[in-house]
């Protein structure tokens, strides 16, 4: 039994009513195990969600007086709407259970921000969520990650779920987890998926913690929280219609502008109207008329995706963009590939610099062998792009101090560079004959 294990049994769970029942906890591999509860209702029921600026202010109240972490959790409207904002956010903190706020209604969350910015924030896979929390004003400064530190702890399995039901002992519902949240109202059986999403996630971090600290990684998970929580937000990607589906097949350059030419009139009645973009035009599509080069109308109609249900004006308006693309002069045509900062695919060293090849080579087994004795996925000791540039580009002495500071310089956290920097070090010295 892990001591995550042993704190979901030993101490009551945090609830703000009365104490649940104690799930049963799993046992060796040996012994037969418990079967887990199903979580179905919330400890305290469904709360009502908050609209109102009046319902509001209750809530942040409720909050400020609440003490210790706030589980936090945020449902975005994925391959329904366009773009990741949220469309409800959940919240429980002990003295204060649970809310429900929807952030179209309410888009000034200022106060919530002030009455719990301060606290630790709880969250599932933070990096998936903070983005949207932070375009409604909420921003942590600091944050514990469930999903990264059971990546940590070496749990194989880390979804929300999976952790729950492995550490607490509950079976948590998880139908409704890609609806399409801009629904209004919400139906009841969401909202119950949704609450429950915050229920355990307090218990689920104070077991954790203790898991983490018995393995002498809870310094690590730390730093790991601190970085997540400090990171700016990502820079618009360049390029983005490079990265449509089936691009793979897309070799010539006048083909490589239709898609461009397409993807930014997707993008831009997607936009429009609020939608997904993949509802407006399939990424299978674009690539279909890229690779045609349709003279017209008719020619168009005829390609998959853009069949019956295509009105003349919509077929029209793709055309347009087709034909846009074939009247570019070769200059305005974007170049194969995309210019990328650092080394080129590791599939291309052994050709490009043998030497290099090997560094990396070795590199990667060290890594593994690190990996594997820590219990923990190897991306998350150190990111294979850190060792590739590392590889690819070496310091000029390949001593421990020198590896140390490429490290650093890569964004590598101090606990990475304690555990690899001896190894990758070694890993840069060439091989003897």
């Amino acid at each position: 039994m892990t001591d995550a294990q042993e704190t979901a049994a030993d101490s009551s769970l945090r609830t703000a009513g009365a104490p649940r029942q104690q799930p049963p906890v799993s046992t060796p591999p040996d012994d037969v195990a418990s079967a887990p509860i199903p979580l179905l209702e919330p400890q305290d029921g469904i709360p009502e969600v908050i609209s109102d600026a009046t319902a509001l202010a209750d809530v942040v109240a409720a909050f400020a007086a609440g003490t210790g972490p706030v589980a936090v959790d945020a449902e975005r409207a994925s391959g329904y709407r366009y773009g990741q904002r949220a469309y409800l956010v959940q919240l429980r903190r002990e003295g204060a259970g649970s809310a429900l706020i929807d952030p179209i209604a309410c888009p000034d969350l200022s106060g919530l921000q002030a009455a719990i910015g301060d606290a630790e924030w709880v969250l599932h896979a933070a990096t998936q969520d903070l983005p949207c929390l932070r375009d409604i004003g909420m921003v942590p400064t600091r944050i514990f990650d469930t999903e990264l530190a059971g990546r940590l702890a070496g749990f194989p399995r880390v979804g929300l779920g999976a952790m729950v039901e492995s550490v607490l002992g509950y079976v948590l519902e998880k139908g409704h987890s890609a609806v399409d949240w801009s629904t209004r109202p919400l139906p009841e059986p969401w909202l119950r998926y949704a609450t429950l999403d915050v229920e355990l996630l307090v218990d689920l971090r104070d077991a954790l913690e203790k898991e983490l600290d018995r393995q002498g990684k809870l310094e690590w998970a730390r730093e790991e929280f601190d970085a997540i929580a400090a990171a700016p937000p990502a820079p618009p990607r360049k390029d983005p219609w490079r990265r449509t589906s089936g691009m793979h097949k897309v070799r010539r350059r006048r083909q490589m502008a239709v898609v461009r030419e397409l993807w930014t009139a997707r993008d831009r009645i997607a936009q429009r109207r609020d939608v997904s973009p993949g509802k407006v035009l399939g990424d299978a599509a674009i690539v279909e008329a890229a690779l045609a080069l349709p003279p017209g109308v008719e020619a168009l109609s005829a390609l998959n995706g853009f069949g019956h249900r295509t009105s003349k004006r919509q077929l029209e308006q793709w055309q347009a963009a087709v034909d846009r693309a074939k009247a570019l002069p070769e200059a305005e045509l974007p170049q194969p590939g995309q210019a990328v900062a650092g080394p080129p695919p590791p599939r291309a060293w052994a050709d490009r610099d043998p030497q290099a090849a090997a560094r990396l080579a070795a590199a990667r087994t060290a890594v593994s062998a690190i990996a594997e004795r820590l219990n923990m996925p190897q991306e998350n000791l150190i990111t294979p792009d850190t060792v590739r540039r590392l590889c690819w580009e070496p310091p000029a002495e390949a001593s421990v101090d020198a590896v140390a500071t490429a490290l650093a310089g890569y964004g590598a956290r101090r606990w990475q560079i304690e555990q690899v920097a001896p190894a990758l070090a070694g890993a840069l010295v060439p091989a003897e004959d």
